[in-house]
């Protein structure tokens, strides 16, 4: 099955447009300004000495990467000539200080000149990786080829370092990231040097330890416990995980390596069924930004980092050019709609790191006697920057590039993945074209053009529980759905259908096996997750109980312009003197929910995702 390319889709209108409307005209120069300000795109100029402000940092590249490679997919459907500048005058410094022999990166040439590949968690080749993926999706926007030049005279000296003279001081990357971009250098290149060094460091991880015994972290850590065709669970650094899964995935699709493939399945299984958040979220713990252990699945202390659940999301959309399986879909669809847009602001400028499903002050203020040995808890307000500032430029790309997640086809098939108003242009022939407000909508409108005697699938929603009706050409289609999919075979050359979703709100419990969310429910409509702010509530949110039966109104927010739900529920009061007592007593209480994704966008507050159940 083959994905869609973005530049062969346009989203039109709705939820998501208005998203990347924010992205290309706020978000972009948003993180420039932040990234300018603290020293990073001046870095490229390696002219930093010691006493000046705004030492380079060994992952800076990357970042700078992320944002190039972010505005050149907003370049590929908008004339914004500032940002292009900005682009090119980066280029430039690159260019003009690369070294004789392709080496390139703004710490090391600079800061620690002689220590080019020798600590594997340095981040050189995550940062390559980065440059290579900003390379090719500039080219493609705009047609010069001088980043990617650049690039390529690295990847040879990479080329010959590990797998010619075998001179680094390690054999694999510590942060991966680099295997996947080399599969998309091989598909620009057709070199086969390009997908032998991805295939190379797939091979070669797990396989003789690298990581030393007094060092800070395990091999876990770095997803080298194991040769990777025997790792059974995802393990480890949760990013560094989902993009050597994605490199892992790219390799199986171009090679056919079956053991690979078995691999990923495994692996994503064991995030679905074991370590995923509600939200999409991954990575429970602050330690290591790390899995942990099944159905931990803590809330006031989630990760959930912002570059895992976009890692999760390349995992997913790979998986799904393999198998007709909605879930991929439905994973994606996840992310995409409370964990992914949770990190960034509604208006654009400010990014989570961490992804919090729940919000409790007096929490992180127990220890008031020793402070410094509070637990580690997620920042409770979006920053504009970061130290380690990820997330914001990778939230860039991955909007700026959301077509790509819409729409796969095989020979004579189309699969409709996720429901954006949008136009998709399928083949040369094949037109597509979606109509919505979904997810506030469960109606899809969806037009086929030129497509007879194909095949359209369409992704039907777990959350649905097949609650949804399909008219085709107008009449009732009745067909059975396979693996997730409403198959409709197109008998004309147009085709006019609407799907209909129920997505009322309803509550959501967790299994059994994940102890923290005992006796408690999480309220959706359609994908999207809600949550309870204490701003729209009361002081204590664990005090309120929603009905197994609730009744609920609906509304819109005005200040935050969003969808919010009214749930009739209770609120425990308090029975009897003292802190312990043998009754209980309820009241009447009028419960406000705001989709998870608009959470922190007003005054500090408390929030709470799992609500407990009457």
């Amino acid at each position: 099955m083959k994905n869609i390319d973005f530049t062969n889709v346009n989203i039109t209108g709705g939820f998501w447009y208005n998203r990347q409307e924010i992205n290309a005209k706020t978000t972009a120069q948003a993180i420039y300004d932040k990234f300018s300000e603290t020293g990073r795109f001046d870095a490229l100029k390696h002219d930093w000495t010691n006493g000046m402000p705004n030492k380079p940092h060994i992952f800076w590249d990357s970042d700078i990467a992320k944002w190039i490679e972010g505005v050149a997919y907003i370049l590929e459907k908008n004339d914004m000539p500032d940002l292009e500048e900005i682009c090119d005058n980066a280029i430039d410094l690159i260019e003009k200080n690369q070294a004789d022999d392709g080496y390139f990166n703004s710490y090391f040439q600079v800061v620690e000149k002689d220590k080019r590949f020798t600590n594997r968690d340095w981040h050189e080749l995550y940062c390559l990786g980065h440059l290579i993926e900003a390379a090719l999706a500039y080219k493609h926007a705009t047609g010069k080829d001088k980043l990617l030049n650049c690039c390529l005279r690295y990847v040879d000296l990479v080329y010959r370092i590990f797998l010619v003279e075998d001179s680094a001081a390690f054999h694999t990357p510590g942060h991966e990231e680099i295997e996947l971009a080399l599969v998309k250098l091989w598909h620009e290149t057709h070199d086969a040097r390009h997908l032998e060094l991805a295939k190379h460091f797939i091979d070669k991880r797990g396989v003789q330890k690298e990581v030393p015994e007094d060092y800070w972290c395990n091999d876990a850590y770095f997803q080298s416990h194991l040769p990777v065709r025997e790792q059974k669970t995802a393990e480890g650094h949760s990013v560094r995980a989902v993009y050597l899964y994605s490199g892992m995935a790219d390799i199986a699709f171009e090679t056919g390596d079956k053991t690979l493939l078995d691999a990923c399945k495994v692996l994503l299984d064991d995030i679905i069924e074991h370590k995923l958040y509600i939200t999409g979220g991954i990575g429970q713990s602050s330690v290591g930004e790390a899995f942990t252990v099944p159905f931990d699945l803590p809330n006031s202390t989630a990760y959930t980092e912002t570059c895992a659940g976009i890692g999760l999301i390349y995992f997913a959309s790979r998986m799904q050019k393999f198998f007709v399986d909605s879930r991929y879909g439905d994973l994606i669809e996840r992310i995409l709609y409370n964990g992914l847009i949770s990190g960034v602001s509604l208006d654009g400028r400010a990014f989570f790191y961490e992804n919090p499903l729940e919000i409790l002050h007096a929490e992180r203020e127990r220890n008031v006697s020793v402070p410094r040995q509070n637990p580690r808890f997620p920042a409770t307000r979006r920053s504009e920057v970061f130290s380690c500032s990820c997330c914001p430029p990778n939230f860039l790309r991955l909007i700026a590039s959301l077509g790509n997640y819409i729409c796969s086809v095989d020979d004579d098939n189309i699969y409709l993945h996720q429901y954006i108003s949008s136009s998709i242009k399928v083949d040369d022939e094949i037109l597509l074209s979606q109509k919505t407000d979904y997810p506030n909508n469960g109606r899809v409108e969806i037009i086929v053009k030129n497509a007879k005697n194909k095949t359209i699938n369409l992704r039907i929603p777990a959350y649905t529980k097949n609650n949804y009706s399909v008219l085709v050409d107008g009449g009732k289609d009745t067909e059975e759905v396979e693996n997730g999919y409403h198959s409709i075979k197109c008998k004309s050359d147009l085709t006019m259908i609407i799907l209909d979703f129920d997505v009322t709100p309803k509550l959501n419990f967790s299994s059994p096996d994940v102890w923290g969310n005992a006796n408690t429910v999480a309220v959706t409509a359609g994908p999207v997750v809600y949550c309870a702010e204490s701003i729209d509530n009361v002081e204590n949110l664990h005090s309120l109980y929603i009905p197994e039966n609730f009744e609920y109104s609906l509304s819109t927010d005005e200040e935050l312009d969003v969808p919010t739900i009214q749930i009739n529920g209770k609120i425990s009061v308090k029975s009897f003197d003292g802190l312990y007592g043998q009754s209980r007593k309820f009241e009447d209480a009028l419960i406000r929910l705001i989709p998870y994704y608009a959470f922190a966008n007003r005054e500090e507050c408390d929030m709470l995702i799992w609500l407990n159940i009457l």
